[in-house]
């Protein structure tokens, strides 16, 4: 004999629940002397619509294998509300001569009527859930239609403690570096690598990745404003967690938080994180005529697109993504590229079609691209940085800099 027992959330009350429950079925077996008692399963804050249940599969297990011939539960609704869950158990179970006893509804799986039975009481708890799901659902939006978040999970950055949000001194000094840094021409990777060289630690003392730092760039959070319902779960019998892309209405709050950082600092943030290696449509221009074609010639490595102080530039994969101990390459601007690409094609501007046509690959070094045609020629072309055309009021703002005797402006 065994029993299953489960609660659907970790609250105090349900846990005294769960808890009373084992006991129960503890006592209940071991009193009987014609049982034998194998022990109780039980799920702490798992839905009966999930079949992935850690406990639950384990007592599946153990009746694979013979230790079990009758399995306890309180109710279907304990035992699985998904109707499928439930059938398709109950009828792997019967191959195996296990029963299973529903105490509330007084059924047993095995006798004649208990299949038939089971599913219309199955089919009850599927819907019960559901309802109950819509409810929650409900609720939650009404709550975001009046700008009221539905609580703050913990991040980064910032302590939660009896629903009150305080910032954390200490992570948000490393999220202000981390915008300094972004901000002042540094990439995502780079700044995952620098921080990990630094021993700083991320989120549970994990190490950074360039998608930790790009959400903590993205998010609104950092400066104390919350972007309602990102996310939906999509129904109640997978509870699959997807992105909301304009599936239901998204509500934008100001102030719900303290800030970490400055507005005007986040909204330059955001101007640099879409125009760097993007085009003017905000997505990455998968068709660019140098997308795989320049090759790094001291690691082998492709070049890929940046963007940077209003400038577009190619620089190294490896040097962005490990930085210079791995490739001192440097980066080459796009304009460079092109202007030498249309003077090799003896064109009047930059085609991209003729350049196709034409260009298998370029092998960019510090100061040389070598062109291979598809033909099989190699053209070399040298290469430089454009010179910095002075302006007067660039001119008359270094003279002043200069009669200040320092490297930076007074201003």
């Amino acid at each position: 004999m065994a029993a299953y027992a489960r609660v659907s959330c970790g609250s105090d009350a349900m846990l005294q629940s769960l808890s009373a429950q084992v006991s129960y079925y503890s006592a209940f077996i071991q009193k009987r002397r014609d049982w034998e008692y194998v022990g109780v399963y039980a799920d702490e804050a798992e839905t009966g619509t999930k079949d992935s249940r850690g406990e639950f599969q384990r007592m599946l297990a153990d009746c694979r294998v013979g230790k079990v011939d009758i399995i306890l539960t309180k109710s279907v609704s304990r035992f699985a509300r998904n109707t499928v869950t439930l059938l398709e158990t109950v009828r792997e179970l019967k191959l195996y001569g296990v029963d299973v006893w529903f105490e509330r509804e007084n059924i047993k799986s095995l006798s004649g009527n208990g299949e038939l039975m089971l599913t219309i009481l199955a089919s009850f708890a599927q819907e019960e859930s559901r309802s109950a799901s819509e409810n929650v659902k409900w609720r939650i939006r009404k709550k975001f239609e009046k700008g009221e978040p539905n609580g703050m999970r913990l991040m980064y950055g910032f302590n939660v403690a009896d629903g009150v949000v305080t910032v954390n001194e200490e992570q948000a000094d490393v999220i202000r570096m981390i915008f300094s840094y972004y901000i002042g021409g540094m990439g995502s990777r780079l700044i995952a690598n620098k921080l990990n060289s630094m021993n700083i630690p991320a989120y549970h003392g994990g190490p950074w990745n360039q998608g930790t730092i790009i959400n903590i760039i993205q998010n609104e959070k950092m400066i104390g404003d919350s972007r309602l319902q990102k996310q939906f779960v999509t129904d109640h019998l997978s509870k699959k967690t997807v992105e909301n892309t304009g599936q239901l209405p998204q509500y934008y709050v100001v102030g719900t938080h303290p800030a970490i950082v400055e507005k005007d600092v986040f909204e330059k943030a955001q101007i640099i994180m879409k125009e760097r290696a993007r085009d003017g449509s905000g997505k990455r221009d998968w068709t660019h005529p140098f997308r795989q074609k320049i090759v790094c010639s001291t690691c082998g490595g492709n070049y890929i697109r940046r963007a940077a102080n209003y400038r577009t530039l190619w620089m190294c994969g490896t040097y962005a993504k490990y930085g210079k101990s791995h490739c001192n390459a440097k980066a080459i601007p796009e304009q460079v590229i092109m202007d030498a690409a249309t003077k090799l094609l003896k064109l009047d501007e930059f085609d991209a079609t003729a350049f196709r046509k034409n260009i298998k690959e370029i092998r960019a070094a510090s100061d040389t691209l070598t062109f291979i045609f598809i033909d099989g020629r190699e053209e070399i072309c040298l290469w430089q940085y454009p010179q910095r055309r002075w302006t007067p009021e660039m001119r008359e703002r270094m003279s002043r800099i200069k009669k200040a005797g320092c490297k930076k402006c007074p201003e």
